[in-house]
């Protein structure tokens, strides 16, 4: 409804140029927004104020200029000026009513687009280092990559979703004398335990399977543990393999899945890193200063160059991440997001302007980044630190089991990524209105209700006659339900647009408060079957789009609770 709106201001600019009201190279942006109070209409508008100086006429004056002159149509049943100059639009119930049929009709096609037009993105997420079992804050990055990609593919893009594994470096080398002190039967509290050793109860775990000589299988690999606590080597590979599988196993938990994963190590294996640094020195970006060697970045913007080559000759971290993303933009991604954790901030601008560097045609600000803030666990209002598994953090299977798979999505997804987050275990158990996944799980349930109570008293929805009978629903409340049920698709395709599926958690929201406020109002099954199958029209309607919302967070949608 909002962009027919629009379409008829439009048409509306048109008319006014060609009467000469209005110069020709005027071009006002037209702002169609929903009204936070229903007596001022259902859309309000600002374009007179936006285009009065163009037109040479007062605000309020113009506004009524422009409300003369709008084309004739059976969308729009009264205007109203107010204010400065504000322009006000009541929606004929009629047409508000069409968008039941639509999303009837539609399905869970119902907000889906094709705006992306089957071009290539792909969606980096998670990329935890294969040492440990993944903590809360990795579940934050798999909930809101996820629904990302989930977003994506509703607005017609060709997503990837890729998780790199940093299975090169001090992290690595740390997990294996980890896992080697326990194979040898030491503990952390023992004088030769690695000072930057892991601790968790995981580590005993890992070591017994390798001693063993079992066989762990990940998604692309596997590998035989040697029963050799000497073979530090062998220990590293199978610590890797054992780790990714736990990892995959909680991603499986939490409905999380990936097209590609792509080893650091293979950047090395391959030679990329070597070949981006041999490109980076060719391009004349380079050079050497106290035995090491420094990339100019502070030519693309970063505030002081960096070394890339210590004097060591190791690399530093953030080569192989610009390896890594010259191999994503020569695999054809025209678009890539980043989800991380806001600790990834300063590498943002480094890897950025190593690919400039390179002279490849990346375009600048190219790859896209989300970032996430902290987590804090809270249960019965204290913070919840330690996982026993983990030995210092709590765990993504932690809440899964304490909470579920469904609240722990939303509760993570529902929040814009780059606020801090608290998780409050006790509400999120809770059944209550207070809980929003519950409050919107519970919407949809009660949607499937009315057709079983229906069947109870031997009685049937005659969806045909329903969809004949939509200008009996003449209750703000209904008419509110309409107006937002066709919001909809205009809040994925934002969403999707701008990374945002805390967007979409928002709008279940409010529309599982508008339709739990016309329940408790309004009854659905009465006598005239005329409205009787009008109001489960709409109530059907507002059931698609509760289970496609929920959908696009990976959150189940119950028939009953």
């Amino acid at each position: 409804m909002k962009e027919q709106v629009s379409t008829l201001l439009s048409q509306t600019l048109v008319a006014l140029k060609a009467k000469g009201l209005l110069p020709e190279d005027a071009s006002p942006a037209i702002m169609v927004e929903a009204t936070k109070d229903k007596l001022h209409g259902d859309f309000a508008t600002n374009l007179a104020m936006a285009s009065c100086k163009a037109a040479g006429q007062k605000p309020r004056d113009w506004a009524q200029i422009i409300v003369d002159n709008m084309p004739a149509n059976d969308i729009v049943s009264k205007t109203e000026i107010a204010g400065p100059g504000f322009i006000n639009f009541f929606i004929n119930t009629g047409a508000s009513a069409a968008v039941i049929n639509r999303i009837l009709e539609q399905g869970q096609a119902y907000g889906r687009s094709n705006a992306g037009a089957g071009r290539k993105v792909q969606v980096e997420y998670v990329s935890a280092n294969p040492t440990g079992p993944l903590h809360i804050g990795h579940g934050r990055g798999a909930a809101v990559g996820d629904c990302i990609s989930r977003l994506l593919s509703a607005t017609g893009w060709d997503v990837t979703r890729e998780f790199y594994y940093n299975d090169a470096g001090a992290q690595i080398t740390n997990l294996a004398l980890s896992v080697q002190a326990r194979c040898k039967g030491l503990g952390p509290d023992d004088a030769s335990w690695p000072e930057n050793g892991y601790r968790g109860d995981y580590i005993i775990d890992l070591a017994n399977s390798f001693m063993a000589g079992e066989t762990v299988v990940s998604e692309d690999q596997s590998f035989t543990g040697t029963k050799d606590a000497d073979d530090i080597e062998s220990i590293r590979q199978f610590a890797v393999a054992y780790l990714r599988r736990e990892q995959d196993l909680d991603l499986k938990a939490f409905a999380v899945d990936f097209n590609v994963y792509f080893l650091e190590s293979s950047l090395y294996s391959t030679g990329k890193v070597e070949e981006t640094v041999q490109t980076l020195i060719k391009n004349g970006h380079t050079y050497e200063q106290e035995g090491a060697l420094w990339l100019r970045t502070t030519d693309f913007g970063d505030d002081k160059d960096r070394v890339m080559r210590k004097s060591d000759g190791g690399y530093t971290y953030f080569v192989p991440d610009v390896a890594y993303h010259h191999n994503k933009w020569q695999r054809g991604f025209v678009r890539v997001i980043n989800e991380q954790g806001a600790d990834h901030h300063s590498t943002i601008t480094r890897v950025r302007a190593g690919l400039q560097c390179l002279n490849a045609g990346i375009p600048q600000g190219w790859p896209d980044y989300v970032l996430h803030q902290m987590v804090t666990v809270m249960r019965s209002g204290e913070e919840v630190k330690i996982s026993k598994r983990a030995g210092s953090y709590v765990t993504l299977r932690d809440l899964i089991d304490e909470v579920g798979r469904d609240a722990t999505r939303y509760f993570l997804a529902a929040r814009r990524p780059d606020s801090q987050l608290t998780f409050d275990i006790d509400l999120a158990r809770s059944q209550s209105a207070d809980n929003p996944v519950y409050y919107i799980q519970y919407a949809h349930a009660r949607t499937c209700a009315l057709l079983r109570k229906l069947a109870e008293q031997n009685q049937q929805w005659n969806q045909a006659n329903g969809a004949a009978q939509l200008e009996l629903l003449v209750e703000d409340e209904e008419k509110a339900l309409m107006n937002k049920l066709g919001q909809f698709p205009e809040v994925v395709g934002k969403a999707a647009e701008e990374s945002a599926p805390y967007a979409v958690a928002t709008y279940l929201k409010d529309l599982a408060a508008l339709f739990h406020g016309y329940y408790n109002t309004h009854k659905t099954l009465v006598d005239d079957a005329n409205l009787r199958d009008a109001r489960i029209s709409l109530s059907q309607a507002v059931r698609t789009v509760l289970a496609n919302g929920l959908d696009l967070l990976g959150v189940s949608a119950p028939e009953e609770m």
